[in-house]
């Protein structure tokens, strides 16, 4: 359930009297981006790449960035304070705005709506990371700007829809006969030993916690690719991660209904997920910018 206090333009209010018109762009279009930060014992964690990040999706719908790095951080820090502080995750929305019609083609000078809430944060359960998850496999029906964060997830839903009504917990995305991500994660494919990932650029998003896995990976002497994966790789893979800001990692240990490896989390997803466990106690008391 959504923690009580939200942040909407400018003032912090209880999250079930927040109001925006029904002429935003946002609910008329999807015209919008969003970021995810988990927060860990207060502090939310990668907070600068996470909004390093919400700079670019605003670049790519060509809007400006309506608050500052500090600014977005005071917004952070007084939403998890007001409400309670802990483990959470924060919801970070900023949409074109609203004018007094619907034209696809945006007038100038339109005021952002800015829109914060917070969320209880659930670690995986210890069942979890001791079995796995199951994923199935879709042929990827997103548009063609994936690296931006955008609002207008209707695609995403729809295949997350499909492994829900499979049982499974992810649905992974195949185009042109290669991996491109999860609906709502980014994918970890090994093979051998190789942490394998599909290179960055529109077709997929730029993963925060995917980039987190890169540098533990660096400490572990693990070494990593970053490059085009066949789906026939994808199938063979000893071990397949996935990685996203409200769980960290988690191991799929069945595709399609087949066993990923032997059916159960391999050795270097453990030995990563608790590099990752780690690597958040060793933040806890740096600075979130």
């Amino acid at each position: 359930m959504p923690l009580p206090v939200c942040y909407l333009n400018g003032e912090y209010l209880p999250l079930g009297e927040a109001r925006v018109s029904p002429l935003d762009r946002g609910f008329l279009f999807g015209d919008g981006v969003y970021e995810v930060v988990p927060v860990y014992g207060g502090r939310p964690f990668r907070l600068r790449e996470h909004l390093d990040r919400l700079t670019r999706s605003l670049a790519g719908i060509r809007m400006a960035p309506p608050l500052s790095h500090a600014e977005w951080g005071e917004v952070c820090r007084e939403l998890v304070m007001r409400n309670g502080g802990g483990d959470q995750y924060l919801y970070l929305q900023v949409t074109r705005g609203a004018e007094y019609g619907r034209n696809h083609a945006w007038p100038e000078n339109m005021k952002p709506t800015l829109f914060a809430y917070t969320n209880t944060l659930e670690p995986p359960s210890g069942k979890l990371l001791e079995q796995g998850v199951a994923a199935i496999t879709a042929a990827d029906t997103r548009w063609a700007r994936r690296d931006i964060k955008s609002t207008a997830l209707l695609a995403n839903v729809l295949l997350k829809r499909l492994a829900v009504d499979d049982g499974a917990f992810e649905t992974i995305m195949l185009e042109g006969g290669e991996l491109t991500e999860g609906s709502s994660t980014t994918v970890h494919v090994i093979e051998k030993g190789e942490i394998r990932t599909p290179p960055n650029g529109h077709h997929i998003l730029p993963g925060t916690t995917r980039d987190v896995v890169g540098e533990l990976a660096a400490r572990l002497t693990l070494t990593t690719r970053s490059g085009r994966i066949p789906e026939a790789e994808l199938r063979r893979a000893d071990e397949i991660w996935l990685a996203f800001s409200t769980r960290g990692l988690l191991p799929v240990t069945t595709l399609d209904g087949r066993a990923v490896g032997e059916g159960k989390p391999g050795p270097l997803f453990r030995r990563m997920h608790t590099a990752f466990v780690d690597y958040i106690r060793e933040l806890a008391d740096a600075p979130v910018l």
